[in-house]
């Protein structure tokens, strides 16, 4: 299938005389007939479901689907966006080991980073998404596990140049995890590029329309785990039965790992009505995202000429700094996240945002409605003023996210807004 017929029909073909849509499988428990069957599921000898936190009938078409649409081996999906970001990390991370990350990501994932990892003994060093490889190289320490990133950083639309940030990784014998919420795989597929691992907020672009929580890590499956430096995979996991991941599981070691351990034991399943809701959500993944990205760029450049505009961040504009990395990323559309100056600073930016009518502000981003926020004292409020500057978020910096909306009525709404400033 290619990608737009994914979105519409993987993960699931119905059998005669079954539901042509997903059925939701809104049990926690899965009846078999014998002992043996069941120990065989527990030992992942035969394939199957025996109970819901580690994996449900409606979740796995969902993981499935995902996986085609970004060319991975396989897929596990999160009760969350900042869980799979968590699980994908700690799977291969413990108390003493060290990770590298971009600067310039979502202000949550920057507190988990910084914050919460630290609590469990893993260091991180952040570094300016722009350094080069040279001085990238000078941040790995001998214990360094892995390099993170985003495709398109949340809020300030950075391009990852994933192909700089994977051939260091891989140097040095560490994957490359890569955050593709904003930009999904109908504009970027990370693992065509080096990524070794992406990961979602669903609750984002793949959902669409803001109805349920979700997350999800995918697995390239192209990644040597059996180098030395990833213990946790290549011996025994004596908290199941002595398997070896590498051994056991081969190309599919890491994501196994990270359902049948730390699902397991930290227990961020996602519920079926969500995943229900996801599919939905994907089916349409492919023309939102055209519609997404074809506004956004009509209301960047319309931005650009507005004299109560400072500055405009946009990828796709051919006056971005990053245009060029966008070209050779994502070809097909920069996503429907603009960021954006109002003249006036952050007075005039909270009277321009509370005087749109078709927008609504709102604490969320890349749904079907155009919304709009202010980071600074949001998202990434928890931030300090040097990390407010190292992730590129600054005081009268707007974020808007543009919906599918006819396009002259986004247009005429802004312009009512910016009336009511003057």
């Amino acid at each position: 299938m290619r990608k737009n017929t994914m979105c519409v029909q993987g993960g699931y073909e119905p059998k005669n005389g079954e539901p042509r849509v997903t059925p939701i499988c809104q049990s926690t428990t899965y009846k078999y007939d014998s002992s043996e069957t069941v120990g065989k599921l527990f030992d992942l000898e035969e394939d199957g479901f025996f109970y819901t936190r580690i994996a449900n009938p409606t979740v796995d078409v969902v993981e499935k689907k995902i996986a085609m649409l970004e060319g991975g081996i396989g897929a596990m999906c999160t009760s969350s966006g900042q869980a799979a970001s968590l699980i994908s990390v700690m799977n291969i991370c413990e108390a003493g080991d060290h990770m590298i990350s971009t600067a310039a990501i979502y202000g949550g994932t920057m507190n988990l980073f910084s914050v919460t990892f630290k609590k469990f003994g893993i260091d991180v060093t952040f570094v300016d998404p722009d350094i080069s490889a040279e001085d990238l190289q000078k941040e790995v320490k001998e214990n360094t596990k892995l390099i993170f990133s985003e495709t398109l950083s949340n809020p300030s639309l950075v391009v990852c140049d994933i192909e700089k940030f994977a051939k260091v990784a891989h140097a040095n014998g560490i994957p490359l995890i890569v955050d593709n919420t904003f930009a999904t795989p109908m504009l970027c597929r990370p693992f065509e590029f080096g990524a070794d691992i992406v990961v979602h907020s669903t609750s984002k672009y793949l959902d669409g329309h803001a109805t349920a929580l979700g997350g999800v890590i995918v697995d390239s499956g192209n990644f040597n785990w059996d180098n030395g430096k990833f213990p946790g995979l290549s011996t025994p996991d004596e908290s199941y039965h002595g398997m070896v991941y590498t051994r056991d599981c081969g190309k599919a070691a890491y994501i196994t790992k990270a359902r049948v351990q730390l699902m397991r034991d930290l227990g961020s399943t996602p519920a079926p009505q969500n995943a229900f809701y996801l599919n939905l959500g994907l089916e349409t993944l492919h023309l939102r995202m055209e519609r997404h990205s074809a506004n956004a760029l009509a209301v960047a450049k319309w931005l650009e000429k507005n004299e109560n505009v400072s500055w405009v961040n946009y990828p796709g504009l051919e006056s971005n700094k990053y245009n060029g990395l966008a070209s050779k990323y994502l070809p097909a559309g920069t996503s429907g996240v603009i960021a954006f100056g109002v003249k006036g600073g952050r007075e005039a930016a909270m009277k321009f945002m509370d005087s749109l009518k078709l927008a609504a502000i709102v604490v969320h981003v890349a749904d079907a409605r155009t919304s709009v926020l202010h980071p600074a004292s949001t998202t990434h409020r928890q931030l300090t003023d040097e990390q407010l500057i190292a992730a590129g978020v600054s005081a009268d910096l707007v974020r808007m996210s543009i919906g599918i909306e006819d396009l002259a009525d986004i247009l005429e709404d802004l312009e009512q807004a910016f009336a009511c400033i003057k």
